[in-house]
């Protein structure tokens, strides 16, 4: 079946067109480890080439620490991204916390570097914050084993979250991160959820149905076909209460009932983080995070009143819309790091404010924005970069710093809206059976660069079920 055809099932001519783009690029995808180094010795040109890739195949391009120049103003405060390296010491603990730390050091360390000091603010929606939360689920679930409870007194809370945010800060994180990720100590306690012993949620709860389904996240299906998410909401609202007091209702609409549902939730993260293995819970609430994060744009849009003046008359490329259009967007780089289907929300939900404001035309194309240029451009160039959109950590090494990788590195177009609404936005294919994929004599049909026909079912295959 040809291109055309798999491209129409999939609804819509931005989809249609998103498809054929990303089958003819994703084959030729770089993905770019972006490195800070450690310390630099000697100013370089800036011109130096970053190393080529070996092969064809999806390993990250190394940036050698030489490309990235010397910063010439000492005194001031280093730019997003600058090589920067905070200094470790011992943690002051307050000694009231009854847990020994060094058995979760592992999650301490992997947070103390998702969350480093340099970079934490732009990469918090992302990689800290998500990291954070999954540290905490996992201390309060290990704190439970000493306990026939899933929370902490709120005396207990304070002083152990204290001891935690010291012993964040005491190996480089940010120590202000309670802050950035809008955490408190009473996240610990279980808030106003009625049920915190063990026993009693073990008697409301089928924890059976429950562990089978977050123990093993598939990372492929839960964001689009949620199997975990569902049963940590049916646990939490079975033990809020909330559908026996609403005569079996499934109603939830009074803010006090919303935050009694997100303090259950806690509580029955605390419980499945008892069960398993730290790494194991690790990874499970990370990607239940990934699927969180990756539905929402997280940027911050201004009134685009100088793009909408310039641009809402024009039909062909204008210097003066492209320059405004141009200097907004620059703007927004700055905010932070984002993943490629966050860019792909954010570029909807910015071209839908224009196309509210009365600019119709589709400045996008016209101006030759593409997706990578709604996230934050490495060291000043023009080298934006988006991370995936499945969990991601900064790594340490000694010798080049903190690192992590960029996805979609290429000049994807930012998609126009092509609907009056951008709630219809979906990058989840529907339920269907996948239609017969190309052969190699409609291959001709359409032009994708250096493609061959032996990759293109890997990578239909992997499209469909990932991007969507």
């Amino acid at each position: 079946m040809a291109y055309a055809k798999t491209a129409t099932r999939l609804k819509g001519s931005f989809i249609h067109q998103l498809l054929v783009i990303a089958i003819c690029l994703i084959s030729y995808q770089n993905v770019v480890a972006l490195h800070v180094p450690h310390k630099t010795t000697q100013t370089s040109s800036t011109s130096e080439l970053a190393t080529p890739p070996r092969s064809r195949t999806f390993e990250p391009i190394e940036i050698p620490p030489a490309v990235i120049p010397h910063y010439p103003f000492p005194g001031k405060s280093l730019p997003p991204m600058y090589p920067s390296f905070p200094k470790t010491y011992d943690p002051v603990l307050t000694g009231r916390c009854p847990v020994n730390f060094s058995v979760i050091s592992s999650i301490t360390e992997k947070t103390a570097s998702d969350c480093t000091r340099s970079l934490s603010t732009v990469v918090g929606n992302v990689i800290c914050c998500p990291q954070f939360n999954s540290l905490l689920h996992i201390f309060q679930g290990f704190y439970s084993n000493r306990s026939d409870t899933l929370v902490l007194q709120s005396a207990v809370a304070d002083d152990c979250f204290r001891d935690i945010i010291s012993i964040l800060a005491s190996k480089g994180a940010n120590s202000s991160i309670a802050g950035l990720c809008s955490v408190k100590s009473s996240n610990l306690t279980g808030g106003s959820c009625p049920v915190k012993d063990i026993g009693t949620f073990e008697k409301i709860v089928n924890t059976s149905k429950l562990l089978e389904s977050c123990s093993t996240v598939d990372s492929l299906k839960e964001c689009c076909r949620p199997v975990c998410q569902p049963a940590i909401s049916e646990a939490a609202l079975l033990i809020s209460g909330i559908k026996t007091a609403l005569g079996g209702k499934n109603i939830v609409g009074v803010p006090n009932e919303i935050d009694t549902l997100s303090d259950c939730k806690g509580v029955v993260y605390s419980w499945i983080a008892r069960k398993l293995e730290f790494d194991d819970a690790n990874s499970a609430f990370r990607l239940l995070s990934s699927c969180k994060v990756n539905k929402v744009c997280p940027l911050e849009f201004k009134q685009p009143l100088e793009v909408v003046n310039a641009c809402r008359n024009f039909a062909v490329p204008s210097p003066s819309c492209c320059s405004s259009l141009n200097a907004y967007i620059a703007g927004i780089q700055k905010q932070m790091l984002i993943t490629n289907r966050q860019a792909i929300i954010c570029a909807a939900a910015f071209g839908f404010m224009l196309q509210k404001a009365g600019v119709m035309t589709n400045v996008y194309e016209l101006c030759d924005v593409d997706l990578k240029d709604f996230s934050l451009q490495a060291y000043g160039q023009e080298a934006g970069c988006l991370l995936r959109s499945y969990p991601a950590d900064l790594v340490y090494d000694n010798s080049t710093g903190f690192s992590f990788t960029c996805d979609l590195n290429d000049n994807i177009a930012a998609p126009w809206p092509s609907s009056s609404t951008v709630t219809s936005l979906t990058l989840c294919a529907p339920e269907m059976s996948l239609p017969a994929l190309p052969t190699s004599e409609i291959l001709g049909n359409y032009s994708c660069p250096r493609g061959g026909a032996d990759l293109l079912v890997p990578i239909l295959l992997f499209f469909v079920s990932i991007l969507f």
